[in-house]
């Protein structure tokens, strides 16, 4: 099997070994060996990277507050996952390694993108809505799903990231992808735009205009507080129903995600429904916004790479070579302490004879034999679909659907960012 032959493959460690601090914080290799093991991976990868690039570029040719929203997402994302694999209640998953990973061989540069593609993508297309303030955050959160599911789904059936098998947070999972992914993405992007628009309404004068750039010190200052606090206002917004729910009641995470979907659909409705004057399309007015091609170009490649990984692509003859969830005795379990006062456990490690994670195995190593007890850098191959035109009916769907909702939002008439500052220099 040609994956034999890559560097690496077949090691198992039980730590890693860094050659000093710059080391641990960026890993250089080179991206061949990558593209042997996991192509996909690299695909997508440099998909996200030319995103963020250009929504940078969008936010570079648009001006006003856009370049410190691109800004803040990518430092809220940054925040989010120091954060995560630093606290053990909550390091629940290892992303495959990257030709450039930094933090100790865990956060590759592409998860970086991530969060601006995400977010900034769905910030912009909101915005074209106008809905009122208190609205705005949960359109957001929604339209960031959209993003997210075909993603979510394709990458962990490719073996991007494994998850940890028996966290009873990420649990409950669809297409070996926890609900929570999705209650998370919602939640932590309402209360990113929720901070960075609140920020600057509570700190700069009420004469500026919603997308009119403030001094570049209050700016700055803005988008510091708002990537520090996106975190803890989306942890709050777990509170209400997911906690109480899942861990007091039992409640499966499907029925709490929907949940807190509909109370997003509901908020966001009830705000179309009471539109701000400038709202509504109007005859004769022109948007001046630049680079919406650009915008709508990327999430067309988006959406058509997951769609075409899920056609023509095998999991099975793709190898994750790195940091896994490290492998260990079946019996020792840990606890997970919630904020309502129950203690929920897990499995300390990786049973390698009884887990419960379909989307890989260890069928490519020599003799299908599992790496050994306290591994923690391992193999790890992918798995044949079961259902390929399953996959290919609910990716399709998805990313027809997700992109024409894009589409239409961007070309909501007379509603543009650029446009509304332009008037408002008239004025």
């Amino acid at each position: 099997m040609a994956h034999k032959q890559l560097p690496g493959f077949g090691v198992e460690l039980p730590e890693i070994t860094f050659d000093g601090w710059l080391d641990w914080f960026v890993k250089i290799d080179n991206p061949v060996t990558f593209w042997r093991a996991q192509p996909t991976y690299i695909l997508a990868a440099v998909v996200f990277l030319l995103g963020a690039a250009g929504n940078l570029i969008h936010a570079i040719l648009n001006g006003g507050r856009l370049p410190y929203l691109w800004l803040t997402t990518v430092l809220h994302g940054i925040v989010v996952e120091i954060v995560t694999y630093n606290l053990d209640d909550i390091d629940n998953f290892w992303h495959s390694q990257t030709p450039v990973i930094f933090l100790g061989r865990r956060l590759p540069l592409h998860i970086i993108a991530l969060y601006p593609v995400f977010i900034y993508h769905a910030s912009v297309a909101v915005s074209k809505l106008k809905l009122p303030t208190w609205a705005e955050p949960f359109a957001v959160g929604l339209t960031v799903v959209l993003l997210d599911i075909p993603y979510d789904i394709v990458s962990v059936k490719f073996l991007h990231w494994t998850w940890h098998d028996t966290d009873p947070n990420i649990g409950d999972r669809h297409y070996w992808v926890p609900w929570n992914s999705y209650y998370f993405h919602s939640c932590f992007a309402a209360s990113l735009t929720f901070w960075f628009h609140g920020w600057r309404r509570w700190l700069c004068s009420d004469k500026l205009r919603k997308w009119e750039s403030s001094s570049v010190t209050m700016e700055l200052a803005c988008t510091v507080l708002s990537a520090i606090l996106g975190m803890p206002g989306g942890i709050l917004l777990f509170l209400p129903l997911y906690h109480p729910l899942h861990d007091l009641a039992g409640v499966h995470s499907e029925v709490t995600f929907f949940m807190l979907f509909t109370i997003f659909l509901l908020i966001s409705w009830t705000g179309d429904r009471t539109p701000t004057p400038d709202a509504r399309p109007r005859s004769g007015v022109h948007t001046a916004e630049k680079g919406r091609s650009i915008l709508l170009l990327h999430l067309a490649v988006h959406y058509a790479l997951y769609l075409g990984l899920v056609i023509f692509c095998n999991p099975e003859e793709e190898v994750s070579i790195g940091l896994h969830e490290r492998i260990g005795p079946c019996n020792q379990t840990v606890p997970i302490h919630t904020v309502f006062g129950t203690v929920l456990s897990k499995r300390r490690y990786l049973c390698a004879s009884d887990y419960d994670e379909d989307y890989f195995d260890f069928h490519c190593l020599p003799n299908g034999q599992a790496p050994s007890e306290d591994s923690y850098w391992y193999t790890a191959c992918g798995t044949p679909f079961h259902n390929r035109a399953e996959y290919v009916a609910i990716i399709g769907t998805i990313c027809f659907l997700a992109f024409v909702v894009f589409r239409n939002m961007h070309f909501h008439s007379g509603s543009s960012i650029h446009q509304s500052e332009t008037k408002a220099k008239r004025h």
